[in-house]
């Protein structure tokens, strides 16, 4: 495991987020309280006040933000000033805990934060991470020309092209060998 297991959750819950944007195939995904609920229990985002309209609007900016860490990586000091810009506005409060059957870890969130502090503080100390061990290489866009989601390559070998091997990794394969096909079959 390359980072702890607090942080590779963080950084999922921020892939999440991100990628449940208009940006990411055009469709909204968290059009509403309800769809925002799901993205909540989806990602075990725990210690959660009661979500609602500012909620919303405010996760909805913290996706935007978060989008743009993920666009440029390969811009080290912009990502740096993203990244220290969602921590420096989120109420941190570094904490232990053992919740729900997990070891002791650290919530760097405030008790009592509004779901995008939480999410700010969470992810954003999880981009940090990522920042200071020189590894924003593995933060990347689907290479698929028709998707746009993010990812973060946890591979051993640096190897992950594709937001999801089943869909686009596979559609990219296929359209490979069908072009090896016709060019093999055009000879």
């Amino acid at each position: 495991m390359l980072f702890s297991h607090d942080t590779e959750h963080a950084l999922g819950t921020a892939v999440d987020l991100v990628n449940t944007g208009p940006a990411v195939g055009g469709a909204e995904h968290l059009p509403d309280l309800p769809a925002l609920q799901a993205f909540v229990d989806r990602n075990d985002v725990s210690d959660v006040c009661d979500l609602d309209a500012g909620d919303l609007e405010a996760a909805l900016r913290l996706r935007d933000r978060f989008h743009d860490v993920f666009r440029t990586p390969e811009d080290t000091q912009a990502t740096v000033r993203r990244v220290n810009a969602v921590i420096g506005e989120a109420r941190t409060a570094p904490h232990l805990t053992d919740h729900d059957d997990y070891d002791w870890h650290v919530h760097f969130f405030a008790p009592g934060s509004r779901l995008a502090e939480h999410l700010a503080a969470e992810c954003g100390i999880a981009l940090a991470y990522v920042v200071a061990a020189g590894e924003l290489d593995r933060l990347r866009v689907c290479e698929a020309p028709d998707c746009g989601r993010v990812l973060v390559d946890l591979s051993r070998n640096r190897c992950r092209r594709y937001c999801d091997s089943r869909t686009c990794g596979n559609r990219m394969h296929v359209a490979a060998y069908r072009a090896r096909q016709r060019e093999s079959a055009a000879r």
